[in-house]
C-alpha cells in the first residue's frame, strides 16, 4: 500500500488525484476496518490510518473515509476548539481548500454562501482559480484567510504574504500553515534547484521550492502580519494526541491590526 500510494502521488496529476481520491481511497479503506484511532474531522474509527507520503511514505496519517492527514485533524481541533469560525460566519477565503475542512465549512455557510469562497490555482474543487502572488480581490475584504501546506510551493513567498495580508480587514485573523523543519534555524531556498528529482531529494518534494526553518514565524511579521506560533498538538491530552494520530506541527496564527 505505501509503495502504491507513493506511485500515485508523484506521477498522477494533482487534479486527477483531487477527481479520484474520494472514491479510491474509501474503497481501499475497507481494508482498515477496526477502533485504534478515530478521526475528530469525521468521527469515523479504524485500525489504524493509512499510509501516505511522496519520497517516505508516513505510516498512520491519511483517514480512509474523509482524506484527513495528520495537520488537518491538528487544524480541525484548533478551528473547532480555538476560534468562532463555526458559531458566526465571517468573510472566509480558504485558499488550496482541504476537502475535508471544505466538507464541513460549505454546509456551516449554506445560508450564507458568499460569505465562504475557496480558491486554488487549479484544482477543479475550487469556487476561483487564481496565483496567490496576485489576488483578485480588493483591499481589505476578507475577515478569514485559511491558507496551509501552499506558500512552499510558491515562488515568491514574500509576495503572496503581502496580497494575503493586503486582503485581509484590520481585526481579521487567518492561520497559515507550511511544513517547517526545526533543524534549521533558517529558511533554505534555492532558486537554481529546478529539476522534479533534484527537488524532492534536496525539498521532499517534486513541487516544494524550499524548507522552511525556525524563522517561518519571523517571516510572517515581515509581511506585517502580527504571528503567533502555537504548539497546540503539546497542549492536548497524550491520549487525545494518539488517538487522533497528531502530527508535533505548530499552528501559526496570524492577525492584521
Amino acid at each position: 500500500m505505501k509503495r502504491l500510494i507513493r506511485f500515485f502521488l508523484n506521477h498522477i496529476p494533482r487534479p486527477v488525484l483531487q477527481r479520484i481520491a474520494g472514491w479510491a481511497v474509501p474503497l481501499a479503506g475497507l481494508l482498515y476496518k477496526g477502533r485504534g484511532v478515530e478521526c475528530p474531522v469525521c468521527g469515523r474509527r479504524y485500525r489504524k490510518f493509512m499510509p501516505y507520503g511522496y519520497v517516505v511514505a508516513r505510516a498512520n496519517a491519511l483517514c480512509p473515509h474523509c482524506l484527513s492527514l495528520e495537520r488537518h485533524r491538528l487544524l480541525w481541533l484548533y478551528l473547532t476548539r480555538e476560534t468562532d469560525l463555526l458559531a458566526s460566519f465571517p468573510q472566509t477565503l480558504h485558499i488550496a481548500p482541504e476537502v475535508c475542512i471544505m466538507r464541513h465549512l460549505k454546509p456551516h455557510f449554506a445560508a450564507h454562501p458568499d460569505r465562504y469562497v475557496t480558491a486554488d490555482l487549479e484544482s477543479p474543487l475550487a469556487d476561483l482559480h487564481f496565483d496567490v502572488q496576485r489576488i483578485p480581490l480588493a483591499d481589505a475584504s476578507v475577515d478569514v484567510v485559511l491558507c496551509n501546506h501552499l506558500l512552499e510551493h510558491v515562488a515568491d513567498d514574500r509576495q503572496a504574504l503581502r496580497e494575503l495580508h493586503r486582503i485581509l480587514r484590520p481585526g481579521g485573523w487567518g492561520i497559515l500553515l507550511s511544513p517547517v523543519d526545526p533543524g534549521y534555524a533558517h529558511t533554505y531556498e534555492d532558486d537554481t534547484i529546478t529539476d522534479p528529482d533534484e527537488r524532492t531529494r534536496i525539498f521532499g518534494q517534486y513541487d516544494h521550492r524550499r524548507i522552511y526553518g525556525r524563522d517561518y514565524a519571523d517571516r510572517l511579521r515581515e509581511a506585517g502580519f502580527e504571528a503567533e506560533d502555537i504548539d497546540y498538538a503539546a497542549s492536548l491530552p497524550a491520549e487525545e494526541r494518539a488517538r487522533y494520530a497528531l502530527p508535533a506541527d505548530h499552528i501559526y496564527l496570524v492577525r492584521k491590526r
